[in-house]
């Protein structure tokens, strides 16, 4: 079998591909990428056996074959090329070699009996959307996702389905975030639970092409084009996260982001290592946000300007926690609802985006005396 090929053009493939081999595993037919040339069609695929990735390019092949090559020796191969015609070609002994104009390249290659098989995920539920818009809600919400393997679920990303639109949620416990997009509604009533594994690596595939989704009970698939993204689902059910978010925060705080933001970070120098503890001291229309590290004798305070409107209180959050929610929060301005200094505090934008609805939600910690 033989077939020729542009390399620039196949290392564009094989680096849309690359990101489902495995770095480290027990079973090395994994290190492999999946080559099927059917009727002048080169289907490449690969997994890990939680992501797969799969994309085709037409080729001018003389016969079918299914092979399996390694894939990060070929990857290198290939983008260490200049731009240039590659003649592949099969010989005895599971020989394959790549000619170029100036050189000779041989390495082996397997049959591919024992490769897994990727799976089919039937277009019987689907949804299409802009990829943009996918990335958006990811990039807002996955930061919340917990790294702690306890409750299986929460280490991924909620997308639930519903009438009023598509929301996605993360939470670890201590922070959730909850983003709807309300131009995706569809018919379905159902809750799919993405690993982390498998938004670390969507997030870097997603741009300006649209997205087919597809659904079944185990996996979901993305389509984009001609690549195709496929992901086992966490089979655990989401926590019913709607139970912590509470209903009665009266007290309102309204504050320029980047100003809180920036005295935030300043405040976590000062934070215990430990704690990573910081103090907001509210009054009307007053907020000092202090932070003191008494096993290094340091400690810094700020008033920041803001609005105001409540009981006087003071309440403790995780510095980290407050970076996070800052860095990732959209808009100028945000308000902070209160309660207590025991309950959960909502933050939102003052002024949302027209068919969006974001919330993120930070749990207080209990302050030093």
């Amino acid at each position: 079998m033989e077939f020729k090929i542009n390399s620039k053009v196949l290392e564009k493939l094989l680096a849309k591909i690359i990101p489902a081999v495995p770095s480290r595993t027990p079973m090395p037919i994994l290190e492999n990428f999946l080559f099927d040339i059917k009727d002048g069609l080169l289907n490449v695929c690969a997994t890990d056996l939680e992501i797969a990735l799969r994309s085709s390019i037409n080729v001018a092949a003389d016969e079918n074959l299914k092979m399996i090559v390694p894939a990060r020796l070929l990857y290198d191969i290939i983008r260490s090329l200049d731009d240039t015609q590659i003649h592949f070609e099969t010989e005895a002994n599971l020989k394959l070699k790549l000619t170029t104009e100036n050189g000779v390249y041989n390495l082996s290659y397997a049959l591919p009996e024992d490769f897994p098989a990727i799976p089919a995920v039937a277009e019987d539920s689907q949804v299409t959307f802009s990829g943009n818009d996918l990335k958006k809600a990811i990039d807002l919400t996955s930061f919340a996702m917990s790294k702690e393997d306890m409750r299986p679920a929460m280490t991924g990303t909620l997308l639930e389905f519903s009438e009023e639109g598509l929301r996605f949620v993360a939470t670890d416990g201590h922070r959730l975030v909850k983003y709807i997009n309300k131009n995706i509604k569809t018919e379905l009533e159902e809750q799919y639970v993405l690993p982390e594994r498998a938004i670390s690596v969507l997030t870097k595939l997603l741009g300006e092409t649209d997205v087919k989704l597809c659904l079944s009970k185990t996996n979901i698939s993305f389509q984009m084009g001609s690549l195709e993204f496929i992901s086992r689902l966490i089979g655990e059910k989401y926590p019913a996260y709607n139970s912590v978010i509470p209903m009665e925060n009266e007290n309102l705080l309204k504050i320029k982001t980047a100003d809180l933001l920036s005295t935030i970070k300043r405040m976590g120098l000062f934070s215990a290592s430990g704690t990573k503890q910081v103090k907001f001291s509210l009054i009307k229309n007053s907020l000092e946000v202090s932070a003191e590290d008494i096993d290094h004798g340091s400690n810094a305070k700020e008033k920041v300007s803001c609005e105001y409107l409540g009981e006087p209180m003071d309440i403790g959050f995780n510095t980290a926690y407050v970076n996070d929610v800052l860095s990732h929060i959209e808009g100028a301005d945000i308000i902070f609802k209160l309660h207590s200094p025991t309950k959960a505090c909502i933050i939102e934008p003052t002024v949302m985006n027209e068919n969006e609805d974001l919330m993120m939600l930070l749990m207080p910690v209990r302050l030093n005396n």
